[in-house]
């Protein structure tokens, strides 16, 4: 079984008490670099740096939105508290001013409630929503990362897949190698006789057998498909150990492309073209896959 995550993935987790009900939500996508989002009340802002290390204790990469949605069910949970001290001596003020004037007064106290600057939103400093939120939180990230496996699994099997027929391709090409260099070797040797005919000169079998040698040396791929095997190998390791397995195996495909592109350059025949092209398409499949993995 891989143990690879993929970056996209979504979790979920409700909690409902006697004082509160909350729902977080966390959805992600992959990016190159780990960037949360938070979608959080107000009040609650000064929770997120606490917020933000659980998260990025579950994930290295992705762009993360991570939402809460809060339901206060009794009034003390919600740490409102008036500023009586200013109240009152707004109020003694307003007071002292009507006695000055002459005027009679009588305090509206109905208009406290449209002045927020009186009111003050202690909610971020009760410690058991604190706790509760924190408990709800590290569930829905549970959820989440089971969510990012389960894709990552799907993604694993289907690289391996991949994998088996890129190792298939590259065997192909290594079979067609040799028949390259006897067809290659062949029509050299007529085209030399011809212009040696030509021309009244002797045929060299000494000058065949160097440009032969030539000829061998320019087509010759086997240290490419060494490498590409070992590469090939190496990406099925990589996708089973799981630790930044994303990174890793992104830069193990750039090898690749650069090991079959030196390949078709060295080829010089149609059928080991197409087998290149065919190569080049299932890999490029494979970096879209690896694209999503952490």
């Amino acid at each position: 079984m891989a143990n690879v995550l993929s970056m996209t993935g979504f979790g979920r987790f409700e909690t409902r008490e006697p004082k509160w009900s909350h729902v977080f939500e966390v959805k992600s996508v992959n990016g190159r670099f780990l960037d949360v989002k938070w979608r959080v009340p107000a009040p609650l802002r000064g929770l997120e740096p606490a917020f933000e290390r659980l998260v990025r204790a579950k994930a290295s990469r992705g762009r993360v939105e991570v939402s809460l949605d809060l339901d206060v069910h009794s009034p003390e949970a919600l740490g409102l508290s008036l500023d009586l001290v200013q109240v009152q001596a707004m109020l003694g003020e307003i007071e002292r001013l009507a006695k000055r004037l002459g005027v009679a007064y009588g305090p509206d106290l109905n208009r406290l409630l449209s002045m927020p600057s009186l009111w003050r939103d202690q909610s971020r400093a009760d410690p058991d929503l604190a706790a509760s939120l924190t408990r709800g939180l590290e569930a829905a990230l549970d959820d989440w990362r089971a969510s990012r496996a389960a894709e990552g699994e799907r993604l694993a099997a289907d690289l391996t897949v991949r994998i088996t027929t890129l190792a298939a391709l590259a065997a192909r090409i290594g079979e067609r190698g040799p028949m390259v260099l006897a067809e290659k070797r062949e029509a050299l040797r007529q085209r030399i006789a011809e212009a040696l005919a030509q021309a009244g000169a002797q045929y060299s079998e000494e000058r065949m057998l160097q440009e032969a040698a030539l000829l061998a040396d320019r087509l010759d791929v086997s240290e490419e498909l060494t490498r590409l095997a070992a590469h090939l190998a190496r990406l099925s390791q990589v996708l089973f150990a799981g630790e930044d397995a994303g990174k890793r195996l992104d830069f193990l495909i750039q090898e690749l492309f650069r090991e079959i592109n030196t390949c078709g350059n060295k080829a010089q025949d149609a059928q080991t073209g197409a087998l290149v092209v065919d190569f080049k398409t299932e890999l490029e499949r494979c970096r879209e896959q690896v694209q999503n993995l952490e």
